[in-house]
């Protein structure tokens, strides 16, 4: 069973923005913090071609869900909502986006860096960096 003010999703489309946050604004909340990764042109040296994403989206999802959850039981969070990418991203592309809206801003941004630096270590996302001479997977918080 799905909570109402929780928004997961896993896509190959671009991101949009303006949907997460008109997911969690209310008039009741007066804070909102956003995180937007988006796809560098460098990482540990090397000049980054682009990235590719790939996920196991049953389990992403559920995982997904599951911080987006533990964002509002236990951070303050009223409204979570993610949307990662999958498939090749260009430099410059959004690959990860975090909304949460809370009462006030250490609740907002609280919660929203923890849905982030979760997302980074548990869900299971693999991304693919492709550079100047070769391709390596980069695993957890490695970029």
């Amino acid at each position: 069973m799905s909570d109402a003010s929780v928004d997961v999703r896993l896509q190959a489309e671009p991101l949009d923005l303006a949907r997460l946050l008109a997911f969690v604004q209310a008039p009741s909340l007066g804070a909102v913090a956003v995180f937007l990764g988006t796809v560098r042109d460098h990482h540990a040296g090397r000049t980054v071609l682009h990235l590719e994403y790939e996920a196991y989206p049953g389990m992403a999802e559920a995982e997904l869900r599951r911080i987006a959850e533990d964002a509002r039981t236990g951070h303050g969070a009223a409204r979570v909502a993610v949307a990662h990418r999958t498939g090749r991203l260009e430099i410059g592309e959004a690959s990860v986006a975090v909304a949460v809206a809370a009462e006030h801003r250490r609740e907002a941004l609280e919660a929203c860096r923890f849905v982030i630096d979760t997302l980074k270590r548990t869900a299971p996302i693999w991304k693919r960096e492709v550079f100047e001479g070769g391709a390596v997977w980069i695993e957890g918080e490695g970029g």
